[in-house]
């Protein structure tokens, strides 16, 4: 990618705009308009960059909008104006490959990676809160992604139980595991196309893309709201 454009969609909902890489799931912000979505997308390049450390992934942080290109817009939903990327795009359509899964195996585990360590630097150390002393405190904010991600899978088709009694760890490291089954099962045709009610399951590319925002997401959230030692005083 150091050579090219990363392709980019942009999600326009009412009151919030998703700018999302289609290559690079997970690197995904939003604004309240386009010019803000790409500035904070291209803002954020060089914290998404830190993510792949350590990985065979060459992924390059633009430097400028115009290493954007915009491939497709598509209108946001209810969802997108609360605050996350709700919509699919034409290249879901395409099959999800052997290559997309190895792909993919190695940037979900680059972000578990990137939570396991966000959570062992909050360990001692307070998070924000907001402005009406809301927010989760990590432990509830792992409880939370993790209980998204089991939702996501069970949207994707597949069917799977974490074991009775297991810490936060062992079902991180489950889910880790039963996602790159799910997506597996579901590129090879072998989950249901629709739920037991009718609605429609999500293809490998979205479920995805989802997935891995909701992560990062989150890293980014424990490490911005969390304490500085001068804070704590």
């Amino acid at each position: 990618m150091a050579n090219k454009k990363h392709e980019i969609y942009l999600e326009i909902g009412e009151k919030k705009l998703f700018a999302a890489a289609v290559a690079w799931p997970g690197w995904c912000r939003h604004g309240r308009d386009e010019a803000s979505a790409l500035q904070a997308l291209l803002a954020y390049g060089p914290r998404y960059a830190r993510l792949l450390e350590g990985t065979a992934l060459a992924f390059a942080a633009p430097e400028d909008i115009t290493d954007f290109d915009i491939i497709e817009r598509v209108p946001g939903t209810m969802t997108t104006d609360f605050g996350a990327p709700d919509q699919q795009i034409a290249r879901d359509d395409v099959p999800f490959t052997a290559d997309d899964l190895a792909r993919t195996k190695l940037l979900l585990d680059a972000y578990w990676d990137g939570l396991a360590a966000a959570v062992e630097t909050a360990v001692g150390h307070k998070l924000r809160k907001g402005p009406r002393g809301g927010g989760r405190e990590v432990e509830g904010i792992v409880d939370h992604v993790i209980g998204a991600q089991e939702s996501y899978l069970r949207t994707l088709g597949w069917k799977f139980k974490q074991e009775k009694g297991a810490d936060q760890a062992q079902k991180m490291a489950h889910l880790r595991t039963e996602m790159i089954e799910g997506l597996k099962a579901s590129a090879a045709g072998e989950l249901p196309e629709t739920g037991p009610r009718g609605g429609k399951r999500w293809p490998p590319h979205y479920f995805v893309r989802r997935s891995a925002w909701h992560i990062i997401d989150h890293i980014w959230e424990i490490e911005d709201r969390l304490e500085k030692p001068d804070e704590q005083r």
